[in-house]
């Protein structure tokens, strides 16, 4: 099953990692870039190569569940950051990915979807053989459009875009962006309701207390799992459940709503 919650530690707060880790999101997104300031890279990458280093001595499972984010390609710490995740053999979060031949060079990789260009070339990013999943930095994207980060209206062209890249492409569906704001869990609530209707099955998160929501929000309702029994029950022939006609393309969304408990 594909994750649902990924959570951002910065890079340069090693105090943290193993908060994050305790926290239960499914990644922990050791990051690299936008939570840590210019100064203070190579420490953050001198203490995310440490902290990786000392669970593979200890045998732990904590590579497993780390990812890292790594700064963007042109900028003066791409190539330590891109040669950290290879020494250590964990996932990556690319920024502001653009560009299939810099996703290529990776084993595993998220590609942040976070620029029009990015938008524009979803499909081809999303084609690349190491990429495993879509995801979208609105934040990022609605500085360059000139609109509020907080309004999803400007977004559903480039959200679509990404449902139907990942779809294309056999991926998982993409990763929602973050909710800034750490006290309203209306506003949370809501971003992944938006999201789910989107077409997005996960969500970037930015404070552990955001964990239990974000993946309580991804998760069918009852009334969903119910429906989706009694269509699987009513069998693969054309069919009609609730008043409503049951045919393949009915019985698969059903079938993929009790996979995902």
């Amino acid at each position: 099953m594909a994750a649902t919650t990924y959570l951002f530690v910065p890079g340069d707060r090693p105090d943290r990692f193993g908060k994050a880790v305790a926290s239960g999101a499914d990644v922990v997104v050791l990051d690299l870039e936008d939570a840590v300031a210019p100064a203070d890279k190579d420490t953050a990458r001198a203490a995310v190569s440490a902290w990786l280093g000392d669970g593979r001595a200890r045998g732990t499972a904590v590579p497993a569940v780390s990812a890292v984010r790594i700064n963007a390609a042109g900028t003066p710490w791409f190539d330590a950051d891109a040669a950290l995740v290879a020494a250590h053999g964990v996932p990556v979060l690319v920024p502001k990915a653009e560009t299939p031949g810099v996703l290529a060079g990776f084993g595993e990789v998220v590609a942040l979807v976070e620029t029009a260009l990015g938008v524009e070339r979803a499909g081809e990013l999303a084609a690349v053989g190491s990429v495993t999943r879509l995801a979208f930095g609105h934040v990022d994207l609605a500085a360059e459009l000139g609109v509020a980060p907080e309004d999803p209206e400007p977004f559903a062209y480039a959200r679509s875009r990404l449902v139907v890249a990942s779809a294309a492409a056999g991926l998982a569906p993409p990763v929602d962006g973050v909710t800034t704001d750490l006290h309203d869990e209306e506003r949370l609530a809501a971003d992944v309701h938006y999201a789910r209707r989107m077409g997005f099955a996960g969500k970037l998160c930015v404070h552990p207390k955001q964990i239990g929501p974000v993946r309580a929000g991804f998760a069918p309702t009852e009334a969903e799992l119910g429906w989706a029994r009694r269509v699987v029950t009513a069998g693969d022939s054309v069919s009609a459940v609730d008043g409503k006609m049951v045919d393949k393309p009915v019985l698969a969304r059903a079938r993929r709503i009790l996979g995902e408990r």
